[in-house]
């Protein structure tokens, strides 16, 4: 096989630019970013023949070499990278170290230990360890100068880390490493995620669209979320007037309230006055009797009445029937 060039390695933009690449059929990871799409590749192929500045193989913790990717590389490499790999003392669980590429296409290989997945997830450790592997590669080939960096899918091999949760856990360590410090991140120019197997170049297009999705739907994501806030500000604002309205709407009938009551009040008070003074109609003047003897000034005796003679009547009872005898005639 040819050696790769990494101007022969596709981006993440051109993936999704030729449908190469899906978006993500999931919910999208807390601070998932397209920005780093230009300088993320994937791509399955034999990492011995890449010519990347740096690529990370999958060690054991002797560092002088196994099986799989890990014999790939020392026996591409020559007997001398065994050699210098002796003065390194070996590597722990979740570390990496760096040595020449001799024979390879590569300038560095960073030596990354993997830890084996069954006994390391009983205690709990097995996502801090694999991603430390990779931070610490990030970290090697920045302070050596790399410009690139190919990663092996670290640890799913004879060491048992499923496919999917091994691609889950690198790529989330990457993105977070990049996040972390840019102007750091902006010293690679390349990161490649690179699969021999077809069960890890699949685990990684699942997952990778999780954490570095297409632009046009990070931009679609992020419309959504400043329509679904300006909604919900215009939906607050909306009740906040029904409340307002609501409550003129309430002083309003409380006031009505009160002066229909003092409007019944005073009619009240009208009714009474009104039904008192009919009251006083039924009911007949008191007038004074009428005077029988004519007014007298104050200190004069009471007349006296007069004596008819008896003479003088009889002779008015004689009168009366002479008067009605003449009238007669």
């Amino acid at each position: 096989m040819a050696t790769k060039l990494l101007s022969d390695l596709p981006t993440l933009t051109l993936l999704y630019k030729l449908n190469k690449l899906s978006p993500s059929a999931f919910p999208l990871a807390p601070g998932a970013t397209p920005k780093y799409n230009d300088k993320i590749s994937l791509i399955r192929t034999d990492i011995t023949k890449l010519k990347a500045d740096a690529i990370v193989n999958a060690a054991n913790e002797s560092l002088l070499g196994g099986g799989g990717v890990d014999g790939a590389i020392h026996s591409a490499a020559g007997p001398h990278l065994k050699r210098e790999c002796r003065t390194l003392d070996g590597c722990d669980t979740g570390d990496a170290k760096i040595t020449d590429a001799y024979e390879l296409p590569c300038k560095k290989v960073i030596h990354a230990v993997g830890p084996v997945y069954r006994p390391t997830k009983r205690q709990g450790m097995h996502t801090t360890l694999l991603s430390g592997c990779y931070t610490r590669s990030l970290d090697l080939a920045v302070e050596s100068g790399c410009r690139s960096i190919a990663f092996s899918a670290l640890s799913t091999g004879v060491y048992g880390y499923p496919s999917e949760e091994a691609a889950e856990t690198a790529i989330a360590a990457v993105a977070g490493w990049l996040e972390e410090d840019e102007a750091r991140a902006a010293r690679l120019e390349r990161v490649v995620f690179c699969s021999f197997l077809q069960k890890d170049e699949r685990a990684y297009e699942k997952f990778i669209p999780m954490f570095f999705p297409p632009a046009s739907e990070q931009s679609a994501t992020t419309e959504e979320g400043g329509e679904t806030a300006t909604k919900a500000e215009e939906d607050e604002t909306m009740g906040n007037s029904e409340d307002g309205e609501t409550a003129r709407k309430e002083e309003e009938d409380e006031t009505m309230g009160t002066a229909e009551e003092h409007d019944t009040g005073g009619k009240a008070e009208e009714d009474e006055t009104m039904g008192t003074a009919e009251e006083g109609e039924t009911e007949p003047p008191q007038l004074p009797d009428v005077p029988t003897q004519a007014p007298k000034e104050e200190g004069e005796p009471d007349a006296k009445k007069q004596k008819l003679d008896v003479h003088d009547a009889t002779a008015v009872e004689h009168e009366e029937p002479a008067k009605e005898h003449e009238a007669t005639k």
